[in-house]
């Protein structure tokens, strides 16, 4: 470890960082400086090397990449490829909260006493009080009814805000966020951006990496656009989003969902389910009361709400995979029961961890007769290459996750496709480019479209109509 320069120290500096695979560059030449009350933002295309910059910062690299460079931490500059030298300071100096919440929580304990641990392990709290403590933050958080929860039981925006509290408990004045608001709806994503911005006004600086330029705006300070591994463009967030300089950021802002025309209107045929009275609790929350409700082939539907109000439960009770507490659901005799489809909003919990993706893929090809021709095709739409099939789904984005999620939902060719959060992880290019594939498809064989998103402007180019949920039920009759 080598002492900085104390005229020119920063929190965080990073130096020329370079991240390879055998002869492979996949991030090369990032530098950049954060001194405290700063904040960056990553913003760029999907698999472009942003979670692995964060990752390479921690020296929680893949064993098979290789970080080149310097990076600097409060004062203490070591080697990037030194990752050990960086460990002990997680959690008391430097923090991270991951782009999957399902990963960084433990499946086997109960989300306060989490969150409990960094106040004892890190802060030297007694047990009681640290108890006492992860209550009350938990309640700021809106998990007050949530605390005896198992990770399992929240939804992903749930589970999103307990990762965020457990990461901001330690204190440490260097934090990287890494897509913080994906799966949050608008009130939870301002509250969300509000902490940060605290941890900028108590002496901390924040790396932030986020597809969302509005959270990149609401941030301030730098901004730095990557493509292909590359910073194509670095500056203030106001003056690049204000008069970006190049084309592929001017792509990035015109790409905003604010922006988009809605999508033709589909031609809808017969019923695909039906729902008569249906309703659903867990335990004292009642996520939805009777409800009825048809889908017809062609059709689309947005659907919209706070996280927790059993946006996806719906969605569960429609495909068969929960059963409603009242009521009944009635799916098309003539359709074949894998004709009903769900494409899950955390695409690592939906691949088996231990088989390579090609695999995946190639098991649901000859599950559903599907010509391998044909999922070629559909990846090259999606724009992944195939020779990525050879990892497993830890080794690639959760963007380049997603994308491939949706080319293997799309070989069953589905009656029903339930789509939970569907391109949560793609920057606004990638997500409308992925989106209009989505949509071609279910053209082409007429199914009908449940599509969850936080994303009003997503839901208005869409949707042929909504179902808005809200706190203690569906705020409006669906329309």
């Amino acid at each position: 470890m080598t002492p900085a320069n104390p005229s020119t120290t920063a929190l965080l500096a990073v130096d020329d960082l370079a991240i390879h695979v055998g002869g492979r560059a996949l991030l090369q030449g990032i530098s950049f400086r954060l001194h405290a009350g700063e904040a960056l933002s990553l913003v760029g295309e999907s698999g472009a090397g942003k979670s692995l910059l964060a990752q390479a910062i921690m020296g929680n690299l893949p064993p098979a990449l290789r970080a080149s460079g310097a990076i600097t931490i409060d004062g203490v500059t070591t080697r990037a490829e030194d990752a050990a030298s960086r460990r002990a300071l997680w959690g008391r100096k430097l923090a991270l909260l991951p782009q999957e919440p399902s990963v960084a929580l433990n499946s086997f304990q109960r989300v306060a006493p989490q969150l409990a641990e960094v106040y004892a392990l890190l802060h030297g709290q007694p047990p009681g009080d640290a108890a006492e403590r992860a209550q009350q933050e938990l309640a700021r958080a809106g998990l007050g009814q949530a605390t005896a929860h198992y990770p399992w039981q929240l939804s992903g925006g749930m589970a999103q805000r307990a990762v965020a509290a457990i990461t901001l408990a330690g204190g440490a004045p260097v934090l990287m966020v890494d897509e913080p608001t994906k799966g949050l709806d608008n009130h939870w994503r301002d509250r969300t951006v509000a902490l940060f911005r605290g941890v900028l006004q108590a002496g901390g600086c924040l790396l932030a990496i986020t597809h969302d330029m509005a959270v990149a705006q609401a941030l301030g300070g730098q901004v730095i656009v990557l493509r292909h591994g590359q910073a194509v463009e670095q500056g203030r967030i106001d003056e690049v989003a204000a008069q970006p300089a190049h084309p592929f950021t001017r792509q990035l802002m015109d790409a905003d969902p604010a922006r988009w025309l809605p999508f033709a209107a589909p031609t809808l045929g017969e019923p695909v389910v039906q729902a008569h009275g249906i309703s659903k609790a867990y335990g004292a929350q009642k996520l939805f009361a009777p409800l009825d409700l048809e889908l017809r082939s062609g059709e689309r539907v947005a659907v919209q709400g706070p996280s927790g109000t059993g946006k996806s439960t719906l969605g569960n009770v429609l495909l068969g995979l929960v059963a409603p507490d009242t009521g009944r659901v009635e799916r098309s005799a003539r359709l074949r029961p894998h004709a009903f489809q769900k494409l899950y909003q955390d695409p690592v919990g939906s691949f088996a961890p231990h088989i390579s993706l090609a695999q995946s893929l190639r098991d649901a090809a000859r599950l559903h007769r599907c010509d391998w021709k044909l999922v070629q095709q559909r990846l090259a739409q999606l724009r992944v290459p195939e020779d990525m099939l050879a990892r497993k789904p830890e080794q690639i984005s959760g963007g380049e996750l997603q994308r491939i999620a949706l080319a293997r939902v799309l070989v069953a060719q589905p009656a029903l496709l339930f789509a939970d959060e569907p391109t949560s992880r793609l920057d606004p290019i990638t997500q409308q480019d992925a989106l209009k594939v989505l949509l071609d498809a279910v053209q082409e064989t007429g199914a009908a479209l449940m599509l969850v998103t936080h994303d009003t402007h997503i839901a208005a180019a869409i949707g042929t109509r909504t179902i808005d949920f809200a706190e203690g039920g569906i705020q409006a009759p669906v329309a």
